[in-house]
């Protein structure tokens, strides 16, 4: 194992690893037919244990902005490095996955090659956790325009870049009010501090906490319990309301402020972590960091065989959920585990 590795990093990721498939595994109790909510005790479960879940996606953002940014040599070796690591295997997995459902769910071959070809315009089969690799994409893309000012960019207009972008995790729940805001109308789709938006504040973070450190541990706690009361809140309200899953799942969008709160708590909470991973437990973690990738791209296959055999069993989603996704976590590790002894997998596992 390489002893110059990030322990608290690697912690980081294997939580997020699980987080991805905990939310995966609440979906199947509560979005209903044609994305209706399926209202009940169960659904509110949900937003009690699974809005923590919604951290999981800016968790892996925030940490490839503390270890890409600002970049180092030329954007050709960047980009040659970064695309080779994820897009083989996104394409070697999307492949497979259309082959999956023929097997399982009557695909035709000429469905399965139609899906394939798909690829390069949005997701190849409908897996949609795959979408997660195309914004990843897009963030490597913008990696050399922005590098040379983070470069030489003051702590001020770096968290002024931060604040407005914190302007835009409001933007949802200010469209409650007013739908269209800032020059937003159906010819406009570039409104005001439309590119202050997205995935790219949370990449910024994570350079922020790397270069000037983390939240203290009081403040990162306290923003963590805050940002995870607004969102469970505000999920579990709309339970018996909501009719659409979007609706439902208003406060769990990765880019609103609670969102970002409980995101930028955790990661700060983590990185005051003074392990070095050098136990054998802490080998274990760095393992599973390593093959992280991996596990996100496979683990679909996985947790809907134990969504099969373990959901007649439970009869509350406060047991069923993690169960089935602790379940699929630990499978899909060994899964990978093993495929990575096999010649070069590391151009198709990651």
């Amino acid at each position: 194992m390489k002893s110059d590795r990030n322990f608290p990093l690697d912690l980081l990721r294997v939580l997020a690893c699980y987080l991805v498939i905990h939310q995966h595994a609440s979906e199947f109790f509560y979005v209903g037919e044609a994305g209706s909510v399926v209202p009940g005790e169960n659904t509110f479960w949900i937003g009690i244990i699974t809005s923590i879940a919604r951290i999981s996606v800016p968790l892996f953002v925030m940490i490839s902005g503390f270890l890409l940014l600002p970049m180092k040599g030329a954007g050709s070796e960047f980009f040659k490095k970064r695309f080779v690591r994820i897009l083989g295997p996104f394409v070697v997995w999307s492949a497979l996955y259309a082959l999956y459902y023929v097997a399982t769910r009557g695909d035709s071959w000429g469905q399965a090659i139609t899906n394939i070809l798909h690829i390069p315009v949005n997701f190849g089969v409908e897996v949609g956790h795959l979408w997660y690799i195309y914004m990843l994409v897009g963030l490597y893309l913008i990696v050399p325009v922005i590098s040379p000012w983070l470069a030489k960019c003051s702590k001020a207009e770096l968290q002024g870049y931060l604040g407005l972008w914190g302007v835009t995790t409001l933007i949802p729940y200010i469209h409650l009010i007013f739908p269209q805001i800032w020059g937003e109308c159906f010819w406009n789709p570039t409104p005001a501090f439309y590119y202050f938006s997205g995935f790219i504040g949370y990449f910024l973070l994570g350079f922020h906490a790397r270069r000037y450190g983390p939240l203290s541990l009081s403040w990162a706690v306290l923003l963590t319990v805050v940002g995870y009361i607004v969102t469970a809140a505000i999920f579990c309200s709309r339970v018996e309301t909501a009719a659409t899953i979007p609706d439902l799942e208003l406060s769990w969008g990765f880019c609103t402020v609670n969102v970002a709160m409980m995101t930028y708590g955790v990661f700060s909470i983590f990185l005051h972590v003074k392990a070095r991973g050098e136990s054998r437990m802490g080998r274990l973690v760095q393992d599973i960091s390593l093959k992280s990738y991996g596990i996100y791209l496979a683990h679909i296959m996985i947790l809907t065989l134990f969504v099969g055999w373990l959901r007649p069993l439970f009869s509350s989603t406060l047991t069923a959920v993690p169960v089935m996704a602790l379940c699929s976590f630990v499978c899909t590790y060994l899964l990978v585990r093993l495929l990575s002894y096999l010649p070069r997998s590391k151009y198709w596992l990651g």
